[in-house]
């Protein structure tokens, strides 16, 4: 039984239209809410909102009226799919008025009271929402999720924080969705590969530093990274690969398997959105593929493959996870099934 309203904000794009379609089939939020732009405001959300998805759009949006995003207006917890340009000034006010922002945006991530949450990875930074709330002078909150490339990486790091992470190496294979519609020009990226995507190899290194990090995120994990970014002609799924040094020098065999064995809070407390098994490690030497495996765990598991030894560190592996799913929509919807869980909201 359905036993919460809940809201999308900037609810017409291509990620706004990822909540709509995965809250509609949601066993505790129900969408009751969804708001856009001034263009959008008033019409039926199947005439503001050119569908992307392959999934036919829900039949109970399709008629719902557009909103307004305005404070006040919506239930008490909201999903950010804004736009960056506009998210930090309209997430704060709805924060201000007491709504719990979950958030997709970029703008309060590294905001040292904000959690940045992984839940497998991370879950007690939400500790320090109380303190957000006093400083800040909100009656509600904002939680956000990391960076669609970040979410991979900082996943399939956590379970080896437990040899000593030092120094890790990671470039990526980015799919064109990750850039939003209409993504890259096709005379850009077919037959091609971009070595360039604005801001994304700071957002990496800084954001998992972060998230691994203690303290509710303030004190940053002590490894070094550097990342290098590519945007790759693949529809979704965004691919690493990574070299690590870790501290204890364990072989390939015992890294798997802490990958293997991995789970969070989510797979404990057996949340709707949470995949099982949190990392899917998988054997063959040809594997993780986009195209075969970006839909695992329903888009929500890191696929981890080729995990051998390193001869400059200590491992190097391939991970892969859906950009939009896993990497957006699906990680804020595992937040707020998270905070519900644990009381939060």
């Amino acid at each position: 039984m359905r036993s919460m309203d809940v809201g999308v904000l900037g609810a017409t794009g291509v990620v706004g239209q990822h909540f709509v379609s995965r809250l509609a089939r949601h066993p505790w939020f129900e969408p009751v809410w969804l708001a856009a732009s001034e263009r959008s405001e008033g019409r039926a959300y199947a005439d503001a909102a050119p569908w992307r998805l392959a999934a036919p759009m829900p039949a109970g949006a399709a008629g719902r009226t557009v909103e307004p995003c305005t404070p006040g207006r919506g239930p008490k917890v909201v999903f950010s799919a804004l736009d960056a340009s506009v998210a930090g000034e309209i997430e704060e006010a709805f924060a201000r008025a007491g709504h719990v922002v979950v958030s997709n945006a970029r703008n309060f991530r590294m905001d040292p009271l904000v959690p940045l949450l992984i839940p497998e990875v991370n879950a007690d930074h939400l500790a320090i929402l109380p303190e957000q709330r006093a400083q800040k002078g909100w009656t509600g909150a904002v939680v956000t999720n990391p960076n669609c490339s970040t979410v991979v990486f900082a996943s399939a790091l956590a379970p080896l924080r437990q040899f000593g992470i030092t120094t890790v190496v990671v470039s990526t294979m980015q799919a064109v969705f990750g850039a939003g519609y209409p993504g890259v020009p096709s005379l850009d990226i077919l037959g091609n590969v971009v070595p360039f995507i604005g801001g994304e190899e700071e957002k990496m290194e800084r954001e998992t530093l972060k998230i691994l990090g203690s303290d509710g995120g303030r004190v940053n994990h002590a490894a070094r990274v550097s990342a290098h970014t590519n945007r790759v002609p693949v529809i979704d799924g965004h691919t690493i690969t990574v070299s690590v040094a870790l501290a204890q020098q364990p072989d390939a065999a015992a890294v798997a398997e802490a990958m293997r064995q991995f789970k969070g809070r989510p797979q404990e407390l057996n949340l709707p959105s949470a995949p099982q098994p949190a990392i899917v490690v998988m054997e063959e030497p040809n594997r993780p593929q986009p195209r075969l495996d970006v839909d695992r765990g329903d888009g929500m598991a890191v696929v981890v493959g080729r995990v051998r030894p390193c001869p400059v560190f200590t491992v190097k592996f391939v991970a892969m996870s859906h950009n939009v799913v896993r990497g957006a929509a699906g990680a804020a919807i595992l937040n707020a099934e998270l905070m519900v869980a644990e009381g939060m909201i």
